[in-house]
């Protein structure tokens, strides 16, 4: 899955969950011809990611191309079950993006507008944030 190769430090601060506003980058089609937008914010997973590259490029065939415009730069940590409180923090589970509404998370290019609206719909259903397609 995608995660940084280097980082700073291993493990990070969850930080505030508060997405107040809109994203202010990101927030145009810059690459292709259309593209993916977020609606609402939420952690999206490098899982998450991968299933919905995954969508796309069996859409995009050999013909087309697409672009991630997010990457998981974000350690999210996890004890295993029934450990007690106390050790520490627990391990690096995996990683993830925040997303604010408005981000343009995946974009297309070099398919018809018809197979482009039914392949953003699908890759839609594998994130857990309502999306919509976006024309340049």
């Amino acid at each position: 899955m995608l995660q940084p190769k280097k980082t700073k430090h291993r493990k990070l601060h969850k930080g505030r969950r508060r997405f107040a506003g809109k994203a202010s980058r990101g927030t145009e089609v810059s690459f292709g011809s259309f593209g993916l937008r977020a609606l609402e914010a939420r952690w999206i997973t490098d899982r998450q990611i991968e299933a919905t590259r995954r969508v796309l490029s069996r859409f995009t065939q050999k013909g087309g191309k697409v672009w991630i415009r997010i990457f998981p730069d974000k350690p999210v940590t996890s004890k295993g079950q029934e450990v007690p409180m106390g050790g520490g923090k627990g391990s690096v589970d995996h990683f993830a993006v925040p997303v604010k509404p408005g981000r343009i998370l995946f974009e297309i290019d070099g398919v018809s507008a018809s197979a482009a609206a039914e392949a953003i719909r699908q890759a839609g259903n594998k994130l857990p944030i309502k999306t919509k397609l976006v024309k340049r």
